[in-house]
């Protein structure tokens, strides 16, 4: 199977444990997803499979939307519900203070990745150091909030919408909050509810996984890139790009595009600069 799947996932899993399901489910033995949710999150993974897992890093850059509910009065040593709580505070927030307060994370803001994250250092997850009690200093990275909307309050819980680029941490977001309330916070749920144009509404649950049940959950590789532009060869190009060869276009395209054989079969994901197409995964569909 070639397909892009639009997966639901549900809470408890880790993503990887998510993919095994899909790939157990599906009699698939080839699947990746593109971008991680924790154990105690749910909502949208992308998982791909076959020839598509080629493709992955394409669909990993798209700003993603969540709603969440924190908890104002406590930090955990996790951040979040799953953790241990390491330091209480009050938990009664003015809401015209939280509205205020929200208002300063919104736009370009600087982030510090938490301990308990996948994020890779000297080649070890941090969770795998911070359940050992060990912490390293982390950069701070610079991410983007473009929404970020109180839905309810009702003391000590807020619940969210936020809409930010990749790489934000929904946890950090609660627990600066936190502090920028003179408290502490800790998210108890999260729900990714969209990555780019993919929503949670056309997501398969885990008992949904056939095609039949949830068609809106099974892309085609080009329906699931439809979001990049497009270039059709043939002939001599044809040959240079089946060797990996660039070829020269005069079409006005930049970044990542999909070429395509005149057919219309996808052939292969290549990046544009000045005219010069570098073939950067030849797919075999």
């Amino acid at each position: 199977m070639n397909k892009v799947i639009l997966l639901d996932k549900p809470e408890g899993l880790t993503s990887q444990q998510a993919v095994s399901l899909v790939k157990r489910r599906m009699g698939i033995k080839k699947a990746g997803h593109t971008g991680t949710l924790d154990p105690m999150a749910t909502g949208l993974l992308i998982v791909c499979t076959g020839e598509v897992t080629k493709v992955c890093r394409f669909l990993t850059d798209m700003p993603k939307k969540y709603e969440t509910t924190i908890k104002f009065g406590e930090r955990t040593d996790t951040l979040d519900a799953c953790g241990a709580v390491t330091e209480t505070g009050h938990a009664g927030v003015d809401m015209a203070a939280l509205e205020d307060i929200l208002a300063q994370f919104r736009g370009r803001i600087s982030q510090t990745p938490p301990m308990y994250s996948a994020l890779k250092m000297a080649g070890r997850p941090l969770y795998e150091l911070a359940r050992q009690g060990i912490e390293v200093a982390r950069e701070a990275r610079e991410v983007e909030i473009e929404e970020l909307k109180l839905l309810a309050y009702e003391p000590p819980f807020a619940r969210l919408l936020i809409s930010c680029s990749k790489g934000t941490y929904v946890r950090t977001l609660a627990d600066d909050i936190g502090v920028k309330a003179g408290t502490f916070a800790h998210v108890t749920q999260l729900r990714r509810t969209s990555i780019g144009p993919f929503d949670i509404k056309d997501a398969a649950t885990p008992d949904e996984l056939e095609i039949l049940k949830k068609p809106s959950a099974f892309l085609d590789i080009d329906q699931a890139l439809d979001f990049l532009q497009e270039v059709t060869i043939e002939g001599e190009e044809l040959k240079r790009i089946q060797n990996g060869s660039p070829f020269r276009t005069r079409l006005p395209l930049s970044g990542s595009i999909m070429i395509k054989e005149p057919g219309g079969k996808l052939l292969a994901i290549g990046e544009a600069v000045r005219g010069l197409v570098k073939i950067e995964r030849l797919l075999h569909l």
